[in-house]
C-alpha cells in the first residue's frame, strides 16, 4: 500500500518471498502493448468448464507434480534446451478438461537460472500445445555463459551488506553468502553472485535484500527487497464465525490448521499461538488483543474459502496446507506483510497500536502475495512489480465481494478501513487510481520506473473497467467514475467473470518477467479459453486494456481518422535510424492532445530500439528508450502523445534505430488515428 521512500521493494522468479501493503522503492523497466485486432464480438458467453481449473486434493496434485518430475528431462529435450539445462517443477495446474500447465523454474550447469522460469500447457493426450518463457534469451545464448567467476564472493557480499545498509540494516555479515548463479531476468544471460542480507529496514519491516553481482566485473546487477510490502468480536467485519480447535486455540482445523500467533510486539519468531477458557475472541475495540486476531483469523479464512470455492485453489501453494497468521507485530507499525520464507502473514497496529491493518482486504491481499510466489512469481519491480501488486488489490476485492460481510461490502477501494491516511480515505482507488495523488491511471513507457504500489495503477484500472464498465455508476453505497484513457467507453462484464480471466491468466499465462504488454496477451489467451474468441469477454478485454492505454480496442482501432504506412523497412542491427512515413491531409488545425501512434515492429530484442514519433516541423516524441532488460520480441503498441502545439497537416516520421549488436528487425507498419 503505502510507506516511506527510503524502502526499496524488487524481486525475481522463484525468489519473490513476501510482500508488504506500502509503497517502497523507485522501480525501473519499460515495456511495449501489443495490439489486437479481432473483430466486434457477439453477446455475452457462458464459462468453459472444461478451462476451468480443477480442484485438486493435495494428493491429486502431488501425483501430478511426480508425474512431471517424472517426464522433466524428456520434457526438456522436447523443448530444445542444451545438455547443461536442467528443469525444476516448481507448481502444476489441471483444467477440468484435462489440460496441464506446468510451470518449471531452470538450472544451468547445476546454477540456479533467475529468470529461466517457463510454463508448459500440455492436452489431455500429453502434446505441448503453448509455452511460456519469462526470458526471450536463448539455450545458445545461454551456452556460452562461464561458469568459472573472475569476481571472489567476498567483493559481492561486500557490495550487499552497503547495500543493506543504506536501507537500515546493522548486519554485519550476510544471512545468506554469496551463490553463484545464472541471472537471465534482464537481457542476456551472465553469470552473478546472488547475496542476501536480513536484519530490519528503516521503518521496522524485516529485511531480506538480495543483491546481484557481475561474478565477471563485481558490478552490482540488480537488488530486491524479498519482503514485498501488502465466533470473534473483530473490528472491522463485526461479529463472525471463526474456525478454531476444540481446545479453544485460533487453530483452524477446516483450513490446513492455519494458525493465528501473538508477537506481543516483538519483530521475529512465531510468537504465542492466542488460546483461551472458551471459544469467543476478541470484543471488537483494538485495546483487546484478541480483536485483531479475529480479524486476521477471519480474513485467512474468507481468503481460503475464495481461492477453494470460486479457483479451485486449496490452500496458498494449492497443496492444502495452510499459513500462519502473526498479529501485534512492531510498536505503531504501520504496514503489513506476506513472507514465503516463514509462509505466514504479519500485521502491525498502525498508529498508535490503535488501528491494526488486519482488514479483510488487507488479510486478502498479503495472501495473494503467496499465491503469486507459488504460481507466477511476478518479479517485485518495474512492470512485473506493479502487476504483482495489482494482483493483491484485484483478488483482495474479489474475495471482499466474496464474502459479502455486512459490516465490510465489497467495494474497489483498497485499505478503506484501516485509515492509514488518517482522513478517513482509502489506499487506492481502482476505478481512477491516481485519486490517491501518485497511482497511474494508464499505461506508459516510463512506468516501469514508478514504484510497484503506483505502477499497479493501470491494472487495476483495467480490472474495475473490464468489471463495471467506464462512467459513473453507484456499488454497494460507494459512487465511482471510471474514465479511460482514449475517452472511448468500455463495457464491463462482471467482476466474477473477470476475476477468473485473471487468476488464469495470472496461474497460466503470466510468468516472472511479464509486463503489460504480455499480461494483456495473456488475459486474452485466458479469456479465449473461457469464453471464446468470438465472445463478448474476450473483446472487453481488449478494450478494458485500450481503457488504460495497452494495446488497441478489439476491432483495431479507437474511432477518428487513420493514416496508415504498411511498406515494411528493414531496420539495421547496431545501424543508423530509419524512418516510416504518413503524409496527414485534411485535418482542420493542430493534433489531438491524445494522438494515437500505432507502432508494429518485428524485432528479436526490442530493448535495443529507440523510436520516436517526428512531427512535420522536425519536434521528436520519444516512444521509446533502448533498455538492456527489456528482453521480449517486437514493439506492436498503440501509444499516446500529446501533439497537441503541431499543425496536424503533414508528413509525420516514426523513427527507429537499433543501438545494440546482434538482432535485426522490420517496421511493417505505422499509423496515425487523428
Amino acid at each position: 500500500m503505502r510507506s516511506t521512500p527510503s524502502r526499496r521493494a524488487t524481486a525475481t522468479g522463484a525468489l519473490i518471498a513476501a510482500a508488504a501493503l506500502l509503497a517502497a522503492g523507485i522501480q525501473t523497466g519499460t515495456a511495449a502493448a501489443v495490439p489486437d485486432s479481432s473483430a466486434a464480438a457477439p453477446a455475452a458467453a457462458r464459462v468453459d468448464h472444461g478451462a476451468l481449473a480443477k480442484q485438486l486434493s493435495p494428493s491429486q496434485r502431488a501425483e501430478l507434480i511426480r508425474e512431471a518430475n517424472a517426464s522433466k528431462a524428456a520434457t526438456a529435450k522436447e523443448l530444445g534446451l542444451g545438455s547443461q539445462e536442467k528443469l525444476v517443477v516448481r507448481d502444476v495446474i489441471q483444467d477440468n478438461d484435462g489440460t496441464t500447465h506446468t510451470r518449471y523454474e531452470r538450472t544451468f550447469g547445476g546454477l540456479p537460472v533467475l529468470g529461466g522460469d517457463l510454463v508448459v500447457q500440455e492436452s489431455k493426450v500429453g502434446e505441448t500445445e503453448s509455452v511460456t518463457k519469462a526470458s526471450k534469451a536463448t539455450s545458445a545464448q545461454l551456452k556460452t555463459v562461464d561458469t568459472a567467476a573472475d569476481v571472489a564472493p567476498a567483493k559481492a557480499e561486500s557490495q550487499a551488506l552497503g547495500a543493506a545498509k543504506a536501507a537500515g540494516s546493522k548486519k554485519t555479515v550476510a544471512d545468506r553468502a554469496p551463490r553463484k548463479v545464472v541471472w537471465m531476468a534482464q537481457g542476456k544471460p551472465q553469470l552473478a553472485y546472488e547475496t542476501v542480507v536480513g536484519g530490519l529496514q528503516d521503518d521496522g519491516t524485516p529485511n531480506e535484500l538480495h543483491v546481484i553481482t557481475d561474478a565477471s566485473t563485481g558490478a552490482k546487477l540488480y537488488e530486491w527487497q524479498a519482503i514485498e510490502t501488502g465466533t470473534g468480536n473483530t473490528q472491522y467485519s463485526g461479529q463472525v464465525t471463526l474456525g478454531t480447535a476444540p481446545s479453544y486455540t485460533l487453530t483452524d482445523t477446516t483450513r490446513g490448521n492455519h494458525k493465528t500467533y501473538n508477537l506481543n510486539h516483538g519483530t521475529s519468531g512465531t510468537g504465542t499461538l492466542f488460546s483461551g477458557s472458551d471459544d469467543i475472541w476478541g470484543n471488537g475495540n483494538p485495546t483487546n488483543v484478541e480483536t485483531a486476531a479475529a480479524d486476521a483469523h477471519y480474513g485467512a479464512a474468507e481468503t481460503w474459502d475464495y481461492y477453494k470455492n470460486v479457483q479451485g485453489r486449496t490452500g496458498i501453494r494449492g497443496d492444502g496446507v495452510g499459513a500462519y497468521s502473526r498479529v501485534h507485530y512492531g510498536n505503531n507499525y504501520v504496514n503489513a506483510f506476506w513472507d514465503d520464507s516463514c509462509f505466514c502473514m504479519t500485521y502491525g497496529d498502525g498508529s498508535g497500536n490503535a488501528a491494526p491493518l488486519t482488514s479483510l482486504d488487507v488479510a486478502a491481499h498479503e495472501m495473494t502475495h503467496g499465491v503469486t510466489s507459488a504460481t507466477a512469481g511476478l518479479v517485485y519491480s518495474g512492470e512485473s512489480g506493479g502487476l504483482n501488486e495489482a494482483t493483491s488489490d484485484i483478488m483482495a476485492a474479489a474475495v471482499e465481494f466474496y464474502s459479502n460481510n455486512a459490516t465490510d461490502l465489497g467495494d474497489y477501494l483498497v485499505g478503506e478501513k484501516i485509515d492509514i491516511n488518517g482522513d478517513g480515505t482509502p489506499l487506492r482507488y481502482m476505478d481512477k487510481p491516481s485519486k490517491d495523488g501518485a497511482s497511474k491511471d494508464a499505461w506508459y513507457s516510463g512506468i516501469g520506473g514508478v514504484d510497484v504500489h503506483y505502477s499497479s495503477g493501470p491494472a487495476n484500472h483495467f480490472f474495475y473497467l473490464l468489471s463495471e464498465g467506464s462512467g459513473a455508476k453507484t456499488i454497494n453505497g460507494v459512487s465511482y467514475n471510471s474514465p479511460t484513457s482514449d475517452g472511448l467507453p468500455v463495457t464491463g462484464i462482471g467482476r466474477d467473470k473477470a476475476a477468473l480471466i485473471w487468476f488464469k491468466a495470472l496461474t497460466t499465462k503470466f510468468s516472472s518477467t511479464t509486463n503489460y504488454a504480455a499480461a494483456r496477451t495473456g488475459t486474452l489467451a485466458a479469456a479465449g479459453e473461457l469464453y471464446g474468441t468470438t465472445s463478448a469477454e474476450y473483446k472487453a478485454v481488449a478494450d478494458a486494456w485500450a481503457g488504460v492505454n495497452v494495446g488497441s480496442r478489439s476491432g483495431g482501432g479507437g474511432g477518428g481518422t487513420v493514416f496508415q504506412n504498411t511498406t515494411h523497412v528493414a531496420i539495421p542491427d547496431n545501424g543508423a535510424a530509419v524512418t516510416s512515413s504518413v503524409n496527414v491531409t485534411g485535418v482542420t488545425g493542430n493534433a489531438p492532445s491524445t494522438l494515437q501512434v500505432g507502432v508494429d515492429i518485428t524485432h528479436t530484442w526490442r530493448g535495443d530500439l529507440v523510436i520516436d514519433l517526428v512531427a512535420p516541423d522536425g519536434t521528436a516524441y520519444r516512444l521509446k528508450n533502448s533498455s538492456s532488460g527489456d528482453s521480449a520480441d517486437n514493439v506492436q503498441t498503440t501509444y499516446t502523445v500529446n501533439a497537441s502545439s503541431e499543425v496536424a497537416n503533414g508528413t509525420w516520421k516514426l523513427k527507429v534505430q537499433d543501438v545494440a549488436s546482434q538482432d535485426i528487425g522490420t517496421i511493417n507498419s505505422f499509423k496515425l488515428t487523428f
